[in-house]
C-alpha cells in the first residue's frame, strides 16, 4: 500500500506565466513543494501532475516523478483540483499497488513545512476524518 503525493501543476497559467517553474528564493517554486515532501518521510512517492515538458523537467530534476501527462481537458482555466486529483489518483489506481494515502500539495506553496505535513498526517491516521486540509487566519 502506498502514500503518495501529487503535486497539480499545469503549463498554462495567464496571469502568471510559468509560475510553477518561475525563481522563487533561488530555486523553481514548485522545487520546494517537492522538496518538503521529501523531507517529510512520509511518501513512498511523489507523482507531479502537468502538461507542460519543462515542468516535467524541473519535477523530476528535484526527485519527482511524472509517470503520465495531464489530459488537455484538465489542463485549462476551468480545470478543478478535484478533477485533477482524480485523474491522478484513477491512473496511480490502474497503474501501481493500492493506495493507503494520497495528499495534494500545490507547487505554488512554497513556505509549507515537512511538520505541517506530518501534523496534517498524525490527525489523518486518527481514523474520524477521511481527509485533511490546511488553514490559517489572517
Amino acid at each position: 500500500m502506498s502514500r503518495i503525493a501529487i503535486i497539480p501543476a499545469r503549463g498554462g497559467s495567464k496571469r502568471i506565466p510559468r509560475k510553477n517553474i518561475k525563481d522563487f528564493c533561488g530555486k523553481p517554486m514548485i522545487s520546494h513543494s517537492i522538496e518538503t515532501a521529501k523531507k517529510s518521510g512520509l511518501f513512498d512517492d511523489i507523482i507531479v501532475s502537468t502538461d507542460s515538458n519543462e515542468i516535467a523537467e524541473v519535477s523530476i530534476t528535484y526527485g519527482a516523478n511524472v509517470p503520465f501527462w495531464r489530459p488537455e481537458e484538465l489542463a485549462d482555466d476551468f480545470a478543478m483540483t478535484w478533477d485533477v486529483m482524480a485523474h491522478a489518483v484513477n491512473w496511480l489506481r490502474e497503474n501501481l499497488e493500492e493506495l493507503l494515502v494520497v495528499c495534494c500539495i500545490y507547487a505554488t506553496a512554497p513556505f509549507i513545512q515537512k511538520d505541517d505535513l506530518i501534523k496534517s498526517y498524525d490527525i489523518f491516521k486518527t481514523n474520524k476524518w477521511n481527509f485533511v486540509f490546511s488553514a490559517t487566519s489572517s
